[in-house]
């Protein structure tokens, strides 16, 4: 049962935004209005609250009361999740085009515009924009699967349908795209009902099986806000529940099926690719900080999904994804020690391959007993899985050493001409310091190399800022290769540096949850300040 609000469109009006809310009152105002902010171009913004509790039906009084194109639909009962308050409001748009839109994100100005001009010029059934997650409060924007995506301002990609590009089925958000609500109404393209999670990678799908005519923009036109650190995070940030890892499962079993049955055989071992190499990696490198008892559940439900799959899938995977769910596979429980070690660093991103380079009896590469590294040998250069540790001594000057290792020597028959050292920030402004590097031959196997840093160029960007430490090798072909240094043991070391008159910094170096070396240096008294609250968030955000 349902309650609402109406306003009236105007008549040049032609895009609605769908705006879903729960117990949101203190960013629905926020993202309301940069709805409202789009422009004449916005004809209504619907706001289904999904049976608030706070105050945020006083907020969408006052909104409506500030803009009659704000139209409230109040559910009396909460839905347990974000399907069937989407489906209500696309139900209740009058105009044209419709948008979505998450109470804690926004629209960046001239998003709406941006995508309804490329749809009428383009008679486009879908237009889909870049979407950006910014991680809060760090500001870190890092926008979502960008290569499907032409450059800002470059002309608009055009597909009918999406199986001439597969690789779209990277693209599982909803928010991104500008839909032709004919085009939903017709082929009956909505979300799934009631508690149902990752309900965007079914609607996604149910959207590319009826092979809309799908124009892709280089303009940012989402803002998705991830707060890490909120009381309760959304499904996909909780990880560290087992029922998490099964909605996945569940909803990529639920797109295949839907891909299959409309007809599209082709997308849908894509769609088991792209399992192998996003959805299954992604959890699989964290999968060393979990308890046994998680570890012991979430095994068997992912060796029953791939068992599954068409060999075809594994085949277009890539070979890192590929040897992770071969050794998935082969064992019946879950691993631990070394080889729980080595599926996490494959499952890294760049993938990495660290000693010991084990063979079979006829000498070909292993990645565990009776798991072959099969196609390592015939990779190109610029594929081959690097694996470099790293340490760091710290002072007022940084002094970086690394090891490269030469995994069956296949670096070394590469024959690597240049290195590059290169420290990027992890959060805030996309920022780099690159060193070149001298490989020098390590006595057992492979190769060292050292660089020196400035505490107080890392400390300059701003307060505290976190540093990743990459490896670059480049080859005679022109092709190059990219390895994260890894941490030499688990732990945290910290110096304090002086440099006159009085300027401080606190540096630290640290392994991060992939077993990467970091650096992250706070400026003086500030940024020491900052270390302290962020740890207090998280402490807060534990509990």
């Amino acid at each position: 049962m349902t309650g609402s609000t109406l306003g009236t469109p105007s008549a040049s009006a032609q895009v609605s935004v769908v705006v879903i809310v729960h117990n949101d009152e203190r960013l629905i105002t926020q993202a309301v209005r940069s709805a409202l902010g789009q422009g004449d171009v916005v004809g209504e913004v619907i706001v289904v609250d999904d049976a608030s509790t706070d105050a945020t039906p006083e907020r969408l009084a006052r909104l409506a009361a500030e803009d009659d194109r704000v139209r409230v639909i109040t559910r009396t009962e909460n839905s347990g999740g974000c399907g069937t308050p989407r489906n209500e409001g696309l139900a209740a748009a009058r105009t044209p085009y419709v948008m979505l839109l998450d109470s804690d994100d926004v629209l960046p100005p001239e998003a709406v515009r941006s995508l309804l001009e490329t749809a009428l010029a383009e008679r486009a059934d879908v237009v889909a924009g870049v979407c950006v997650r910014r991680e809060l409060p760090a500001g870190t924007d890092t926008p979502w699967q960008r290569d499907l995506f032409p450059a800002a301002g470059a002309p608009p990609r055009r597909y009918e349908g999406i199986r001439g590009c597969p690789a779209f089925l990277r693209d599982t958000l909803s928010v991104n795209k500008l839909y032709d609500r004919a085009f939903l109404d017709r082929h009956q393209v909505r979300f799934a009902e009631g508690a149902v999670h990752y309900e965007d990678f079914v609607f996604t799908a149910r959207l590319y099986a009826a092979r809309p005519t799908l124009v892709a923009i280089g303009e940012t036109v989402y803002l998705w806000h991830v707060r890490r650190e909120a009381g309760r995070q959304s499904i996909s940030l909780r990880r560290d529940e087992i029922r998490n890892w099964q909605d996945r499962v569940d909803a990529h079993a639920e797109v295949v099926r839907l891909l299959a049955e409309a007809g599209e055989p082709g997308l849908a071992t894509a769609a088991q690719a792209k399992f192998v190499d996003h959805d299954l990696r992604m959890y699989v490198r964290e999968l060393r900080h979990k308890p046994a008892a998680y570890r012991a559940e979430w095994w068997p439900i992912a060796r029953a999904h791939l068992a599954g799959f068409e060999p075809a899938a594994f085949a277009a995977a890539t070979p890192a994804g590929r040897w992770v769910a071969d050794l998935l596979l082969a064992r019946p429980e879950a691993v631990r020690g070394r080889e729980l070690a080595r599926l996490g660093e494959l499952a890294a991103n760049p993938p990495r391959l660290a000693p010991p380079y084990t063979t079979d009896a006829e000498g070909r590469p292993t990645l565990a007993e009776g798991v072959p590294l099969s196609g390592l040998t015939e990779l190109p250069p610029a594929r081959l899985p690097l694996a470099a540790d790293g340490a760091v001594r710290l002072g007022r000057f940084c002094r970086i050493s690394l090891r490269l290792h030469d995994p069956y020597g296949l670096v070394s028959a590469a024959g690597p001409i240049n290195a590059q050292l290169e420290l990027r920030t992890r959060v805030g402004p996309p920022l780099g310091i690159h060193r070149a590097v001298t490989l020098a031959p390590h006595p057992e196997s492979g190769w060292t190399a050292a660089a020196t840093v400035d505490a107080f160029e890392l400390r300059d960007v701003g307060e505290m800022t976190s540093w990743a430490l990459r490896l670059t090798l480049g080859y005679p072909d022109g092709t190059r290769a990219t390895t994260a240094l890894r941490a030499p043991a688990p732990g945290k070391h910290h110096s304090v540096v002086f440099r006159p008159p009085a300027r401080f910094a606190l540096v630290q170096s640290y392994e991060t949850n992939n077993g990467e070396l970091g650096l992250r240096v706070a400026d003086g008294i500030r940024g020491g300040w900052e270390v302290v609250r962020a740890r207090l968030r998280r402490a807060v955000a534990r509990r």
